[in-house]
């Protein structure tokens, strides 16, 4: 016996000592990696002039270079213009080229022969390959044919992070195949005001989940290596830092606290930037009064000095333009290019001329902007090309990517669709329905991909969706395949203003919806909201249209169980009805297979398991994300207030039913007090006491009972999803370590102070002590 521990020992030693081996060796080959790319780029800056270090610093938008210059709608097919091309890259020698011409998808062969130019002309003037950049959102965006998958908001539903690493990994093959390397992708920012036009955009409200969905985002877009392969590309976190955050207007200024910005807003984009980022974009807005892009503290003092990012930062569209123009900061766009840079810029997004090129070089030349500055940004310019393989191999060939949109690619953007839908509603089990069932569908978003899918498909505002959707299946159509057209009765009811502003609607024959409601046995209501995309989609009234409002209530009158379908970037509020609906599901925006997914939900070919990655709310009065205040929510108090001891939503952060039942047991903690030397265990069973095999997200909530700083109702500290068949029972653990729990101070330090903490998990919770405070880094140096 002992002979046999002495072998085992033996061997774990030896398999100990060789990871180790290899892990160091794999460090060292990375470092020799890295700086075999610095000597390069080294060299290579010395031997530049400021005029194409300049240049480096200057991306253009693609239409600049097509012929027809700046007119909305060029002549197709759409060609490069040869003058063009001669000032870009002979003149201003730009290293940078973003975005599709016309505002469309394009072909994988358009895409190749494009860049395949642009790539020729900017080696032959510089001897520098020009990086291009795209908007690659859910899916290779602006790619014909490529796979679209749910947006991020769905994503977020998932709580699936590996799942989310998969997207991400098709994305970066299918924009490699289209020639392009570089995506401004994922965004970082949260969702934690649902008015928000890009709310969608988000991984939801919440710090821990938009942390693990972005960094799994990141490796699947980068991969493992530090040298990019030709199957993986670059990402860009944006909206650097705390975009939209407070105002539900697209750009809107925001006032915050040091502590606030850092605790969750900056904390979201170090997991990212921890995960490997090479580019972050900027946030378009003000903090505090000041531009973001010119912000110093944010900029340098924030990112590259507390949170460790060493690689490129981009502006937004036109926003060092917009420091003169909108913001009124600078007194002139010269005075703007100087904010910019100095603050922390190394490229701008200009995106339509060069004065920028021809201020910066004016500006160096007069002292205002350092050399050592100018080449500070063209080098970590140079550095993301050579890690992205373009010195070596500039262009790609879509015949080298044989799996774009592949069965395997399909299936997977599929099951994205199905692990992001959220059964929200299930009275007395209505769902899911027999296929035998007569339904009449209904709702503007019944019969069309564009909702399906949103903005930033196909195009910016999403509005060209049908033009290349077309072979994919509608809600109506999906539901039509799955039962048979005979059993399926459709009438609108309300329709879209395809041609209109996103919230433009006609209101249909509301008598004929009646009419068929009377012949079937079920009625699928599908509601929510047209495509849009930033600015555009900013709205006035939170509450679901009157139309769509005045359809539920004519529809629940008719007597027949009415199973409500959400299709919405954001959760506009149906508190007026959702009380007269039998079954309500939230489908987000689920992508081009999103009809199919939804398909196999209702009829219950598959089981539901997406959990909202957001709170949503009841009323327009009462917004609030799950980690309140205790002062958000109103005590009962006698004599005095009359208000009852909730807060008003209509379905909390983390909620999702299932077919299935989970039964939760022997919630366990490894001890009774908190350590700071060693993280604490816990651990819980699920068991599937249901008939369907099923996911379920487990999640682990953490309350601090007392602290200088008022402390949050509760806050996310850990999940996982995992699956289960009928009657089968797994053990969760989670790690959880002392600087888990801590906060930003008055000080902004970051501290756990001692105290009790409350550990959950769907009801079973544990008290646990923290004898001392515990601090974790000096004061924040940053002042806004």
């Amino acid at each position: 016996m002992q002979r046999d521990i002495l072998k085992i020992r033996s061997v774990l030693l030896t398999w100990l000592s060789s990871s180790l081996l290899l892990i160091s060796f794999t460090s060292l080959q990375a470092q020799q990696q890295m700086d075999e790319i610095d000597s390069k780029v080294n060299q290579l800056l010395s031997e530049m002039t400021l005029e194409e270090k300049v240049g480096q610093m200057t991306q253009i938008t693609l239409g600049v270079l097509a012929k027809g210059g700046h007119a909305d709608e060029r002549p197709e097919p759409v060609e490069l213009n040869p003058a063009a091309l001669d000032s870009a890259f002979n003149i201003y020698k730009i290293g940078s080229v973003l975005n599709t011409v016309n505002n469309r998808a394009r072909t994988l062969e358009w895409w190749k022969a494009t860049i395949d130019e642009l790539q020729e002309r900017s080696i032959k003037a510089t001897g520098i390959p020009i990086i291009f950049g795209i908007d690659a959102i859910h899916g290779n965006t602006y790619t014909a044919e490529s796979t679209l998958y749910p947006q991020q908001i769905g994503q977020g539903a998932t709580f699936n992070p590996e799942l989310i690493k998969q997207l991400n990994a098709i994305t970066a093959y299918e924009m490699r195949a289209s020639n392009i390397p570089w995506t401004f992708s994922p965004v970082q920012d949260m969702g934690r005001d649902p008015r928000d036009p890009r709310f969608w955009e988000t991984y939801g409200e919440d710090v821990l989940l938009c942390q693990t969905l972005g960094a799994a985002a990141v490796k699947g877009i980068e991969g493992e290596e530090t040298i990019t392969d030709p199957y993986h590309g670059a990402s860009c976190l944006k909206h650097y830092l705390a975009y939209n955050s407070n105002s539900g207007k697209d750009r809107n200024p925001l006032d915050i606290s040091v502590r606030e910005l850092k605790e969750r807003h900056a904390a979201s984009f170090q997991a990212a930037i921890d995960a490997g980022a090479k580019t972050i974009m900027v946030n378009s807005g003000l903090i505090n009064g000041y531009p973001v892009h010119a912000n110093y503290e944010i900029l340098t003092q924030l990112l590259r000095n507390e949170m460790g990012f060493s690689g490129m930062l981009v502006t937004d569209w036109a926003d060092i333009e917009n420091l003169h123009n909108r913001d009124k900061v600078a007194s002139s766009h010269k005075e703007a290019v100087k904010l910019a840079i100095n603050a922390g810029i190394d490229m701008s997004m200009v995106p339509y001329n060069y004065r920028f090129c021809e201020y910066l070089i004016e500006l160096v030349q007069e002292g205002e902007v350092s050399m050592e500055r100018i080449d500070e940004a063209t080098a970590r310019i140079l550095r993301l090309k050579y890690e992205l393989g373009l010195f070596e191999k500039p262009t790609t060939d879509f015949a080298d990517y044989p799996e774009f949109r592949s069965e395997a690619f399909e299936k997977t953007a599929t099951n994205a669709a199905l692990e992001s839908i959220t059964l929200l509603k299930n009275k007395e089990g209505i769902l899911p329905l027999p296929k035998s069932a007569k339904v009449l569908v209904t709702g503007p978003n019944a019969n069309s991909m564009r909702p399906l899918n949103g903005g930033w498909s196909y195009s910016w505002q999403g509005e060209k969706v049908e033009e290349f959707a077309q072979e994919y299946h509608t809600f109506l159509e999906a539901i039509e395949h799955k039962i048979g057209k005979e059993n399926v009765s459709y009438e609108e009811g309300v329709s879209y203003d395809m041609e209109g502003k996103y919230y433009e609607e006609f209101s249909m024959d509301l008598d004929a919806v009646i009419q068929a409601a009377a012949t079937v046995d079920y009625v699928l209501l599908f509601l929510g909201e047209n495509t849009y995309c930033e600015k555009p989609g900013d709205l006035h009234d939170l509450y679901i249209s009157d139309n769509q409002t005045q359809l539920a209530k004519a529809l629940a009158k008719t007597g027949k169980p009415v199973i409500l379908i959400l299709n919405e970037g954001r959760p506009r509020i149906i508190s007026k009805f959702e009380y007269l609906m039998a079954g309500v599901l939230q489908t987000y925006l689920p992508g081009n297979y999103g009809g199919d997914a939804l398909a196999e939900i209702i009829f219950g070919d598959a089981c539901p398991s997406g959990k909202l990655p957001y709170t949503y709310p009841m009323f327009p009065n009462s917004l609030i994300t799950y980690d309140y205040k205790p002062s958000e929510k109103q005590e009962r108090l006698e004599g005095l207030y009359n208000y009852e001891s909730e807060v008003a939503i209509q379905y909390e952060f983390g909620y999702g039913l299932s077919y299935t039942t989970f039964e939760y047991s022997n919630f366990k903690v490894d001890r009774k007090t908190l350590s700071p030397e060693k993280p604490l265990q816990v651990s819980i069973e699920v068991k599937n006491t249901g008939e369907m095999m099923a996911k379920e997200v487990v999640m682990l909530y953490t309350s601090d009972r007392y602290a200088s700083i008022s402390p949050d109702n509760r806050r996310l500290r850990a999940f996982e999803k995992i699956e289960l068949k009928p009657g089968e029972t797994k053990t969760v653990s989670f790690k959880v370590s002392v600087q888990d729990l801590a906060f930003y101070n008055r000080n902004n330090q970051l501290v756990t102070e001692a105290g009790e903490f409350i550990f959950e998990i769907n009801g079973h919770q544990a008290s646990l002590h923290l004898e001392k405070d515990q601090r974790f880094d000096e004061p924040s140096k940053l002042k806004l």
